[in-house]
């Protein structure tokens, strides 16, 4: 057999493979042996059709066999010597004239190459590192819904600007259906002047753009994945079950108490301090978060490379259990070709700092995350040995080994971009930073 790469342009290849006779005559001869003692022919006992016969048969079908698996076997081979980086797998190009009765037979296989490209994490950029404090405001307000949280629920006839809602955000096409309790003051002012007046059973319509103050609540109040949190533009409904006011709970230590454990806050300013640092670290989440995907984009806009883009687009049409019309390839494509080449750049990024990813990586990982977990539910000093229960069984799950690598490759990258992107660090306000994340 003769195999040979046939280079369209650095990321476009063609793999021809040229089959011969003795590359498949043996194991097609094996099997038509084997189908003697099976096979049937009017006139013919079983088991007593002369041999041309069964070849005549069956040959052309078992010939084809054979054929397909010496050339899928090569093919597998092919690509590991060669140490081929695909994109995508090998697509067999058509041939409507292929003679399977001639002496040689020719098979070609479109391949996309990885493109060969280099990033520089050190390039003068604009990026920006938020340092993001809560400030009085934000502290008082949480506060207040402290207090209220666990104040006495006094119902209401009619929604006023202090109402506590309970009811249901609905959207039928974007499947949101959720029953939650809301303070009108959660909402934008625009989306809250809608509710002042309503009563129990009516339903109010608003808008998720814009909807509250940072877009991750739509992920708390409406259930809305965090990948679709951002930019989403539709109607909901808000039906109304309950309005109520609130007498507000005394600030004392029974209160600090049941909220923090006993003794660990005991007065104003030390709830005050909690909420502080409690709201700091959830922001500096945030900010990360953010750091990372400006980096991206900036990685992306900055690193040229090109991509098969047109194989992709036919091997787009091949995988999947609904296979793809040309057209929604081409919507695919579009859709995803972002992803990719960050996909490139972080394993390009990766090989450049030489960060791996071990198993003990991965557990302490899973292991800070299980214990943040916990505490958000109560549970503040949970035992190694219930933690690491809990660890060994999330670690058993393949898909969550997969989410939780991404996890940590993300984390171990978010640190060499800092160091190497060196971006310019800004305290804000967390009302400055959601204005700077979101153009509001």
């Amino acid at each position: 057999m003769d195999i040979k790469r046939v280079a369209t342009d650095a990321v476009n290849e063609t793999i021809v493979m040229t089959v011969v006779h003795m590359d498949y005559k043996g194991q097609v001869a094996k099997r038509i042996n084997e189908k003697m003692p099976l096979a049937t022919v009017k006139g013919f006992r079983k088991g007593q059709v002369p041999k041309d016969l069964v070849e005549k048969q069956y040959g052309k079908a078992i010939k084809q066999e054979e054929v397909k698996k010496v050339v899928d076997l090569a093919l597998e081979r092919f690509v590991q010597s060669e140490r081929l980086n695909l994109l995508g797998t090998p697509l067999a190009k058509e041939n409507e004239n292929f003679d399977w009765d001639a002496e040689e037979l020719t098979f070609e296989y479109e391949i996309g190459l990885v493109p060969n490209f280099e990033i520089d994490l050190e390039a003068k950029n604009n990026i920006v590192k938020y340092i993001v404090t809560a400030d009085d405001k934000l502290i008082d307000g949480q506060v207040e819904r402290i207090q209220k949280q666990f104040g006495k629920a006094i119902p209401q006839d009619k929604v006023d600007a202090d109402s506590d809602l309970t009811g249901t955000f609905s959207n039928e096409e974007k499947g949101i259906n959720n029953t939650t309790t809301i303070s009108v003051s959660t909402f934008n002012k625009k989306a809250g002047d809608k509710f002042i007046g309503k009563k129990v059973g009516d339903v109010v319509t608003v808008s998720t753009k814009g909807l509250f103050e940072d877009d991750h609540q739509l992920m708390d109040y409406l259930k809305v994945s965090h990948d679709d949190v951002h930019g989403l533009d539709v109607e909901v409904n808000f039906t109304i079950e309950a309005i109520n006011g609130a007498e507000l709970a005394e600030l004392n230590q029974e209160l600090f108490d049941k909220l923090f454990g006993e003794g660990k806050v005991a007065s104003l300013e030390d709830l005050k301090a909690k909420i502080k640092e409690d709201a700091e670290a959830q922001f500096a989440q945030q900010a990360d978060q953010k750091l990372l995907l400006d980096v991206q984009d900036f990685l992306i806009e900055n690193t040229k490379f090109d991509l098969p883009a047109e194989f992709l687009k036919k091997w787009l049409q091949t995988v999947g259990e609904k296979k793809l019309s040309a057209e929604e390839a081409e919507v695919e494509y579009a859709r995803s070709e972002k992803g990719l080449r960050f996909q490139l750049i972080e394993g390009k990024a990766m090989a450049q700092s030489n960060i791996q990813i071990t198993f003990e990586d991965l557990k302490a990982f899973t292991t800070n995350a299980i214990r943040q977990q916990m505490a958000q539910f109560g549970q503040t000093n949970p035992t190694d040995e219930e933690v690491q229960g809990i660890v060994a069984r999330v670690l058993s799950n393949q898909e969550e080994v997969k989410r939780l690598s991404e996890q940590v490759v993300a984390e171990k990258l978010l640190e060499v971009f800092k160091e190497k992107a060196n971006p310019t660090t800004k305290e804000v306000t967390y009302e400055e930073f959601i204005a700077a994340s979101y153009g509001e």
